[in-house]
């Protein structure tokens, strides 16, 4: 026997899953379509309501999400803008904050130096092979891999 959400509930239950951390509006939208698949009208109701209370904001939502990415666990360009496609962000808003906020070599860096470090021990073609596949991996542009090489080659 399921239990029938009526708006105060829904509202409730969206207040809670927004005060963990930041959402997009997609997220919320599939957290509803979740609860309620069959209410449209509800889901609608509660948006709508979310939004007039001015928790849906998905331009906050993303720059907080890449900057956490910056503080946490340093990503790319590439592979922050996969991450918001994902949350249900638009291109033109991503790209703009990540332009905004991202400046790769910064962040680059220390994630370089830091695994060349632990690579040490290898031959260096070897060595620079794992770093670029890791730094890729983090979705870091080749430019900047390339950049970061060519320092690290110039300091050794």
């Amino acid at each position: 026997m399921t239990k029938k959400l009526d708006f105060p509930k829904l509202l409730e239950r969206v207040l809670k899953f927004l005060s963990i951390r930041p959402r997009s509006r997609q997220e919320i939208i599939n957290y509803l379509k979740k609860k309620i698949p069959q209410d449209e009208a509800l889901r609608e109701k509660v948006l709508k309501k979310a939004e007039s209370l001015d928790l849906i904001d998905d331009r906050g939502f993303a720059i907080w999400w890449v900057e956490q990415r910056m503080t946490f666990r340093p990503k790319g360009k590439k592979a922050l803008f996969f991450e918001l496609r994902q949350k249900g962000l638009e291109k033109d808003l991503i790209e703009e904050i990540l332009n905004e906020k991202i400046n790769e070599m910064v962040l680059i860096k220390p994630l370089a130096w830091k695994k060349w470090l632990s690579l040490k021990k290898l031959p260096k073609e070897v060595a620079q092979q794992k770093l670029v596949g890791f730094l890729s991996r983090r979705g870091f542009s080749w430019e900047t891999i390339k950049k970061v090489l060519d320092e690290i080659d110039q300091k050794q």
